[in-house]
């Protein structure tokens, strides 16, 4: 939107004074001076206006005797903003002030004003007082500039952050268990084993499953193994002659209970129980054993090194072998959890069965604020639940009560990328720009932070780093079709637009009148204000817009 606005006359930033007549003569003389702003229409960048005002003064008019002040003034609905005057001096005058040449010279001066509300319709004007030979005269006042462009302050700055999720399962997978015992080097089953309580309980388990209208056994399995000790070759037969004897077991003890065709594994030594129970023991040099274990893959190795630590194999032959001589009946188990109206009666008819997990999910499911509050802080009080606490402080920021979720995010011990994102969140409302830079970065990668990380780039000035920061993080759409806007990308802020929201509609108004397109403006204008009583108020003075009939 850059234009050049030159303006000849005694507007510019200082009058000239031809260098050999009277003040009122050079006044009069004016009418040979030009004067550029750039830009042409002021814009607002991080709420501060800077602009560059160039005066040039051609050869014989500043007399070298005379003095022009020269006070920058925005002029804005409501009010107006005025700079410290430009002093200028000619040659002769025995001042501080710079010097303009009566041989010709452009002077440049950057302006600078803080953004008030009302400066989208103000103006740019030089106020401008010469002085020579004790006389003064007041030049007429003279516009350089137009409006304010302040679409950056179209960002949606109130900040993105997420709800933590749930582990609710709809659909709870257990597994149960019982082992039958054999003794070295056998494969069959002793009729003691299958009349142990290990196996009465597991029998136990299956019937109660079949009388559970939420439970079901999803399959069976059955894993022979052998101790590892001896020859592989000789385990592995020992292993598969075992996984059979175990299925001709299952089958007598499971008739009639409805359970499953189990699926037969042989898994030869069992080198993990081994490790793990040897983990486990009290021996004491079982961190010896350990390193064998991690030093050598081949079975026959390990072995090997094992017995020649004579003391410890006795050990091992006396507790840990014994145990690895086995066979596990598994059930794999499903059981149907609460359905999500079932959760919403239990709120209301017993709140305390519900664990974490569902607390949280039927926390997702109630309407009313209030009572996800108060879900929430039972989470809170029955399970400590750091994830209830932050989704506590999502709600109040959801709800714009920042001062309770500040509260509620400073009693969570462990801050991780999410809470550090929720703090920028408050921060950022708070107007703490440079806080909530900080928290948003120590978040790293999280698409949240990110998100806010390109909302405090465009509320300072910095739309590159804005668009490195938003291309790519999910949510809305808007504020990285306004950072391509920001940067004149055009073309790119025009196919990042996804949805139908009067915002973004606002800023497919800016895009069209950016490009010249009439018709886009008036379309997407309407499309805009209709809907958003805001964005009309605003658009009657935005200079996005001038020259075109709204």
């Amino acid at each position: 939107m850059k234009k050049s606005i030159t303006f000849i006359a005694a507007a510019a930033s200082t009058i000239l004074l031809a260098s050999c007549g009277s003040a009122d003569k050079m006044a009069k003389m004016a009418e040979n001076v030009t004067a550029k702003c750039d830009p042409a229409v002021l814009e607002a960048v991080a709420g501060e206006i800077n602009a560059n005002v160039s005066v040039t003064y051609p050869a014989g008019y500043f007399n070298s005797k005379a003095i022009v002040e020269v006070t920058p003034v925005l002029v804005y609905e409501g009010g107006e903003a005025k700079m410290k005057p430009f002093v200028y001096q000619g040659e002769k005058v025995k001042d501080n002030y710079k010097v303009v040449s009566s041989a010709g010279q452009t002077v440049r001066e950057k302006v600078h004003f803080e953004y008030v509300e009302g400066m989208e319709k103000g103006y740019l004007e030089l106020r401008s007082v010469l002085k020579a030979k004790n006389k003064s005269i007041v030049l007429p006042s003279r516009k350089v500039a137009d409006g304010t462009n302040t679409t950056y302050m179209l960002v949606k700055g109130a900040g993105q952050v997420s709800y933590k999720a749930d582990n609710y399962q709809e659909v709870i997978t257990e597994s149960a268990e019982s082992q039958i015992k054999y003794k070295v080097n056998s494969s069959e089953v002793r009729g003691s084993e299958l009349k142990s309580q290990d196996i009465k309980d597991f029998l136990a388990l299956l019937d109660d499953i079949k009388s559970n209208e939420r439970a079901k056994v999803a399959s069976t399995e059955i894993v022979a193994y052998a101790s590892p000790e001896g020859k592989e070759d000789h385990n592995n037969k020992l292993s598969t002659d075992r996984s059979a004897s175990a299925k001709k077991a299952w089958d007598r003890i499971t008739k009639g209970k409805d359970a499953n065709d189990p699926a037969i594994k042989a898994a030869g030594e069992d080198w993990e129980g081994f490790k793990k129970l040897v983990e486990e023991s009290n021996i004491e040099d079982k961190d010896l054993i350990l390193r064998v274990l991690s030093m050598y893959s081949d079975p026959a190795v390990r072995e090997s090194e094992i017995r020649n630590m004579s003391q410890v194999f006795t050990e091992l032959k006396g507790g840990v072998l014994p145990e690895l001589r086995r066979a596990r009946l598994i059930a794999n188990i499903e059981v149907t959890n609460y359905t999500a109206e079932e959760l919403l009666s239990l709120v209301e008819t017993n709140i305390d069965v519900l664990d974490e997990e569902a607390l949280l999910r039927v926390a997702t499911l109630v309407k009313d604020d209030a009572q996800k509050e108060a879900i929430y802080n039972k989470a809170v009080s029955s399970y400590d639940s750091s994830r209830a606490q932050y989704n506590l402080a999502v709600l109040y920021l959801n709800q714009n009560k920042t001062d309770k979720a500040a509260a509620a995010l400073r009693k969570i011990q462990e801050r991780d990328a999410d809470v550090l994102n929720a703090l920028g969140v408050v921060a950022l409302r708070q107007g703490d720009l440079e806080t909530a830079g900080r928290l948003f970065r120590q978040a790293g990668d999280n698409n949240d932070a990110r998100a806010n990380l390109g909302v405090v780039d465009i509320l300072t000035g910095e739309y590159e780093q804005a668009v490195a920061h938003l291309e790519g993080v999910k949510g809305c759409c808007h504020n990285i079709a306004l950072a391509y806007i920001l940067t004149d990308q055009l073309d790119r802020a025009s196919k990042a637009i996804h949805c139908n929201c009067p915002k973004c509609a606002y800023l497919k108004a800016i895009i069209a009148a950016r490009q010249g397109d009439a018709e886009g403006v008036k379309e997407n204008l309407e499309s805009a204000t209709s809907r958003d009583a805001d964005l009309a108020a605003r658009s009657v003075n935005d200079i996005e817009f001038a020259g075109y009939e709204l």
